[in-house]
């Protein structure tokens, strides 16, 4: 497994890998070093066909404040140096941005285990995972108004409204008041509240019961609900499922599961080769 100097990668059983950000005295803020590695990370995923689910959460106190703000992308600038600065700045903001497009095109679903703050990119960071789960004290803020930025940053203003309706994205995005998680859960941002401490254990939970499913099919849900959030119509969302399902009849999993559940006893699937 390759080391990284900004993150943790962690295999506590198999097909389950947990990335664990890893800048505890910044609450794993975001640096452009974080952001080039986590790239890596991601890409290196697109054809492991042995990590099935990630689980990413932070060390320490913190899930992930956003970016550094230590880091130099706040500099005071004169007025001569702004425009020669702007291609700079915009080719930084989209490389960071680009996380949330990558985390959801790689393969595997990804579990938001959100054991502290969850502030600005890295709120954006779990917006764009697919499942979250929280501690009870865990706090998400969309901190970007509150830094003289707009609202819209790194997916929030696709993924808020999305998950949690409209005019409470607006409030959230508008504000940037604290969210905590029972608020959260109510609001449905998030499917389970975790004691203290027990982020990843929950998510670990959920995360075994993805493994014990189709390795095709786990791969191919992730895509259709890729596509079918935005899908044209119904009936293009339909053409997708049908497509993919007649692909998974044909994977040999369904033959697999279909057998077990004669049997009524779980499905066993064969390893993917490469």
């Amino acid at each position: 497994m390759p080391s990284y100097e900004t993150f943790l990668l962690d295999k506590p059983e198999e097909g389950i890998t947990v990335l664990t950000l890893n800048r505890p005295d910044r609450l794993n803020a975001i640096t452009m070093q974080m952001v080039e590695e986590l790239h890596s990370f991601y890409d290196s995923l697109e054809s492991d066909i042995e990590t099935r689910v990630i689980i990413l959460t932070g060390a320490g106190r913190g899930f992930c404040s956003g970016t550094d703000l230590k880091s130099g992308r706040n500099e005071q600038q004169s007025a001569e140096d702004i425009r020669a600065s702007v291609s700079k700045h915009s080719r930084t903001q989209r490389r960071i941005a680009d996380l949330s497009l990558h985390m959801r095109k790689i393969p595997q679903p990804i579990i938001a285990a959100v054991n502290g703050v969850a502030a600005g990119g890295g709120f954006s960071f779990a917006m764009a995972c697919d499942v979250r789960v929280a501690v009870e004290s865990a706090r998400f803020i969309c901190s970007y108004i509150n830094i003289g930025l707009s609202g819209g940053e790194i997916g929030s203003s696709y993924w808020l409204p999305r998950l949690i309706g409209f005019a409470r994205a607006a409030e959230l995005l508008y504000t940037g008041r604290d969210l905590f998680a029972p608020e959260a859960k109510e609001m449905g941002l998030i499917s389970r509240v975790a004691p203290e401490g027990g982020a990843v254990d929950e998510a670990l939970d959920i995360a075994r019961q993805m493994v014990g499913k189709s390795p095709f099919g786990l791969r191919m849900t992730k895509e259709v609900l890729n596509q079918g959030v935005d899908a044209q119509s119904l009936e293009a969302a339909l053409y997708l499922e049908n497509r993919t399902q007649s692909l998974a009849v044909l994977s040999g999993d369904f033959m697999h599961a279909a057998k077990a559940f004669k049997e009524k006893r779980p499905a066993v699937f064969p390893k993917e080769k490469a």
